[in-house]
Order: C-alpha cells, then structure tokens, then sequence
C-alpha cells in the first residue's frame, strides 16, 4: 500500500521540499497530484532524516503549500525500450510528442544506467564516415569513440549536427545496423523544427529516434534528456546488436541548468559558478560510450557544446578535453570567410583515430595524408604570419606555395556542400591532390613507399 504525504513545506524555484517522509531514497521518482487533477512527477535529489528535497521536471507555478498530494513510487527514473523508439519522436523525459502514441515496451531501464566494468570493455576500432572530409580525413571518429564539437555562438553547429545525421554510415562495406539517437536540450522551437524538417526530408527519420527539449521547456528536465537518450542508445547497442551514433547538442545548457538548480538548492558555487560536480557529471553522461565484451554493436557519442566567448579554456570545453578522446573545433574567422563547415583542423584531433584507419579500414595512405596535411597547413600559417610583416611580394617562391595550398585546403578539403556526401577515397584523392601542389621534396611526413604510389616522380 503506498502512502501520499499531503502538503508541502517549501518551494524554490524547481524545487520543493516535503517533512516526514518515510523510506524515500536518493533518486527515487515521486508523483505529485496539482489540486486532485494535475500530475506531475519529480526526482528526489536530497534527503535528510525525514525530510526530501524533490526536483519538480515541470513548472512549479501552480503549486502552493496545501494544494499537493505526494506519492512514492519506489523507484528511479525509468523509460520503456523497443526498437520501436527508431522513428519516433520524444520530450526530454522520454514521453512520445509526435502524435503516434506510446511505444509498446519490451523492458523498462533506469536512465542513469549501470556502472560499466572498465575490463568488460572492448578497444574502440573501425571508423563511422560522416561524408565531411576535415572530419573522416583528419580527426576521423571511431566506434565506440566520444569525439566533441567545440562551437561558438552563431556558428553553424546545428547545420553540422544534422549533416553528421543525414550522412553518417559504418562506410561501404559494411552490413551491420546503424542508427542515430539525437538529443537537443535547451533549443529554439524553430531550430527543433530544422532537425525534424532535415531528418523527414532526406528519408533518415527511420533510423533516427529524436529526443527534444526545447528552451521554453522546465529547466530540470535537461539533467535527464541526455541521460534518456543514452538509455535507449545502450539497449539498441548492447542488447540489439547495432552501431548507434548518439549526438548530444548543446551539452552548455545542459552545464547552464546544472549551476541555475545548484544555486537553487544553495550549493557552494565552484568556477564561475558552476557546481563542484560538474566534471563527474559530464563524466557519467561521457563514459556511457563504448564497445563492450560479447556485444556486437556499440555506443559512439558527438557531444557539441558552444563556448561561452569562443573561449576554449571555460569550465565546460575545458573539463569535456579531460574526458573525451579529442575535440572538433569550429573557427569563426573560417566562418567569416564562407567556408562551412568551419572546421579549424589544426586544434582538432582525434586520439583514436590512428586505431581506426589505414589498410584493412580507410586505405593504407589514410594516416599519412592526415600528417602531412597537418604539417603543410601549420606552415601556411607561418608564411601568412610573415606575408603580414614582409609583405607578399617578397615571400619566397616556396612561401607563395604553401599560401596557394592553405587556401585551396581551406575552400576545397575543408570546406564542401551541406548537401556534399564524400567517401574516405574521394577524401583522400582530395588531399593528394592539394598536396601537389607542394614540392615533392616538402612531403616528408609521408612514407617513401606510399610517395611513390601516389606522387610519382614525373621524368622530364
């Protein structure tokens, strides 16, 4: 027999605070019925002898402190999982918005999964092509991989979040199942409407299971939507057998709802305000990636995040490098020129990249083209910096080359059309082909064998 605490005895904010409750536990989901008719629901996430803090996931302006009924449901946030959740559309907290009902259950999960056993865990290899070239060329993402996208303010992230979806496949030869879970937190009605729009269009939506909330939606219900999402991911991988690309955007609101819930509860703040907590929080929504011993699918995350001011050592871009395995960052001078996708290469990377490609999975010139393409755009930037200084004019005929690549590179491998699906071999002959344009004698990232294949010595 479950038992209703009536009346509350604070509220601030999203959070309310209930005395006298018996056997409530940390976590735990509640259901709060608003003057005999409407429900809510909400999260315990402090409890203190008889007393428990819950986190209301929806607007707390209709409540007041003798009009709310409380119950125990004993237990956690749970979502109910299918593989009828491809093609679907759901709020933040996993309930279906679009219309088609609710989808019949095989199990129910706890969204804030199970502890992974690091030995139960399989090396990331294998590659997912993305179809953009500065990304399956140089910063390549790998199964099982986290691989983050640093933006800023009025870049086009949102454009590149959907290309990634529309065009991301396991490559040519592959037949295992592929799916994408897209999760949004804190974005504009019309940029909801952009992803669902892009996804119908291009005949993906079948494989993608979308997940919104939107800016006008509760705050609190951003701590969960990623965590939903990554539920479904893991059930799809690990007990459906495919290769799922979750791609998280924009995990900043997900930080900003963080510190203003914190505050709300009265926390000590820790830099620029955000709670003390925020790195292991990021770090159990990260670490929910991977491949795992006796599953033949696997979890691959792209979480984007805008950097407060471009600025890349802010708490957020900056505990997200100390947990992923390497970043993508988008450049707004790149931006300013036309060129999209704005990628600037040279602070990208991937750490698992090198695991990934080559022969048996790009093409064994995949490594060194991306090393030497690495090198001959540094050294563009040295001949620009000097063109500042000396004027163009009395550059060297070798300076003049590299400034001819850097903006052949910029306009050609980095940029290309939203529309513009590459394959690994079209991405790669792309950089060969930029690369002749360099002295044979400059390409000495690249090994003599594969120099020979690819850049043959033309005899006069």
């Amino acid at each position: 027999m479950s038992i209703e605490y009536m009346g509350l005895s604070e509220i601030n904010g999203p959070l309310i605070a209930i005395e006298g409750i018996k056997d409530g536990a940390y976590d735990e989901i509640v259901e709060i019925t608003v003057d005999h008719k409407e429900k809510k629901i909400g999260r315990i996430v402090e409890m203190y002898k008889d007393k428990a803090v819950i986190q209301v996931f929806e607007s707390t302006d209709n409540m007041s402190l003798t009009n709310c009924h409380t119950r125990l449901t004993g237990h956690p946030m749970e979502i109910g999982l299918s593989e009828g959740l491809l093609g679907r559309t759901f709020n933040g907290i996993g309930e279906p918005i679009d219309n088609l009902g609710p989808v019949i259950a095989e199990t129910r999960r706890n969204v804030n999964g199970k502890p992974l056993n690091p030995v139960s865990r399989e090396y990331p290899r294998n590659y997912i092509r993305t179809g953009i070239s500065a990304i399956d060329g140089l910063t390549t993402l790998i199964r099982g991989q986290k691989l983050p996208i640093f933006s800023g303010n009025g870049l086009p992230h949102d454009q590149l979040a959907a290309q990634i979806v529309r065009q991301a496949s396991l490559g040519e030869n592959s037949d295992d199942e592929f799916a994408v879970v897209f999760a949004a937190m804190g974005v504009k009605y019309d940029v909801a409407e952009y992803f669902k729009k892009t996804f119908e269009e291009s005949g993906v939506s079948s494989h993608v299971c979308m997940f919104l909330n939107l800016a006008n939606d509760p705050v609190v219900e951003r701590l969960i939507t990623p965590k939903v999402a990554l539920t479904a991911a893991e059930y799809l991988a690990f007990e459906k057998g495919m290769h799922i690309l979750v791609i998280l955007t924009d995990m900043t609101s997900f930080a900003e709802a963080m510190r203003e819930v914190s505050s709300s509860k009265g926390e000590i703040p820790s830099r620029k305000g955000y709670p003390g907590y925020l790195y292991s929080e990021l770090a159990t929504i990260y670490e929910r990636a991977g491949i795992v011993n006796g599953s033949t699918g696997s979890v691959t995350q792209i979480p984007i995040l805008t950097m407060p001011n471009d600025d890349i050592t802010h708490p957020i871009p900056d505990l997200t490098g100390y947990i992923t395995e390497g970043q993508i960052v988008l450049d707004r001078s790149l931006n300013g020129k036309g060129i999209y996708p704005p990628i600037n290469v040279l602070p990208s990377l991937s750490r698992l990249m090198k695991d990934g490609i080559g022969e048996g999975f790009t093409r064994e010139d995949h490594q060194d083209v991306a090393n030497q393409l690495f090198s001959s755009y540094a050294k563009v930037g040295e001949a620009r910096a000097l063109a500042s200084v000396i004027g163009e004019d009395e550059l060297s005929p070798l300076d003049r080359k590299y400034r001819e690549f850097g903006k052949a590179f910029e306009e050609k491998f980095v940029g290309q059309g939203f529309n513009e699906n590459r394959t690994i071999q079209e991405t790669l002959d792309l950089g060969w082909e930029l690369l002749k344009l360099i002295p044979r004698s400059e390409l000495d990232r690249i090994n003599t064998k594969i120099l020979d294949k690819y850049y043959p010595v033309v005899e006069n």
